[in-house]
């Protein structure tokens, strides 16, 4: 291989909660060593985050968002959770919309920082929770609708996740996943990788100052189950009328699924 080539695809692996380790990125880890490596990932780009979004998707991230906010149909009379909210891109475009309130719930302290600052210029009807999705100190059937953009893939048990996301939705509530996918069209895959693996850690170094973490969510994103597996993984948390929609040739997808 050579020093200008992207890392070989590697498959993704076991995620069940009795597997004695996991990934991370590329890498094995025990499983509880993984939220203290993804924690200090985010604790390190925070600062930053915002501006390496729009750096290293060209701004196409705000689009999907958009998307995302159609989808989700915001109303005055409904309650939002915004699992992994990170600076709160999704609660916020919620609120501007005329959604309820929303909820940020984030792992991270540190991303949540960043959001409650931003808070200060956005509409309230804000609250902040630091909660492990996999764990979340909500009552059952308690919110209208679960987001989550751009975080499962960094959760240790997915299935948990959307598990908790299930459980805390009230009936005929619906849960919606923006994540990275699996790119379908042929021609974009080598300048995707090449734009992951090659372009990204220098943006990182330069403007976060910070390479790991940027090729640390570069493989994430090729560890992530594929449409098909994300779907099962939903049905088995116990959604129904689960449906995929992609984005940009496969980049991205929008999972979405409702609670019966």
């Amino acid at each position: 291989m050579s020093d200008n080539a992207p890392p070989p695809r590697m498959p993704p692996q076991a995620t069940s909660a009795s597997a004695p380790d996991t990934d991370f990125g590329y890498r094995r880890v025990a499983r509880e060593a993984k939220k203290p490596l993804v924690r200090a990932v985010f604790d390190s780009v925070a600062p930053r985050y915002d501006l390496m979004n729009d750096v290293m998707s060209l701004g196409i991230h705000r689009a999907w968002k958009r998307i995302l906010l159609t989808d989700l149909a915001p109303r005055p009379h409904q309650t939002l959770l915004d699992l992994a909210a990170g600076t709160g891109d999704v609660s916020f475009a919620w609120r501007r919309a005329g959604g309820g309130p929303a909820i940020l719930s984030d792992i991270n302290a540190s991303m949540l920082g960043v959001a409650r600052t931003r808070a200060a210029r956005e509409p309230g009807g804000l609250s902040f929770l630091v909660a492990d999705a996999e764990r979340l100190p909500l009552p059952a059937a308690g919110v209208d609708t679960v987001a989550m953009a751009f975080g499962l893939r960094n959760c240790t048990d997915k299935l948990a996740v959307l598990r908790e996301a299930a459980r805390v939705l009230r009936p005929g509530g619906r849960f919606l996943c923006l994540e990275f996918s699996r790119v379908q069209v042929a021609v974009l895959r080598p300048l995707y990788d090449a734009w992951s693996f090659q372009v990204l850690p220098r943006l990182g170094r330069l403007i976060a100052g910070d390479a790991d973490s940027y090729q640390y969510l570069a493989e994430s994103i090729r560890t992530f189950p594929d449409r098909e597996a994300l779907a099962t993984m939903m049905r088995e948390a116990g959604f129904r009328r689960v449906n995929a929609r992609t984005l940009s040739g496969g980049i991205a997808c929008i999972h979405a699924g409702w609670r019966l």
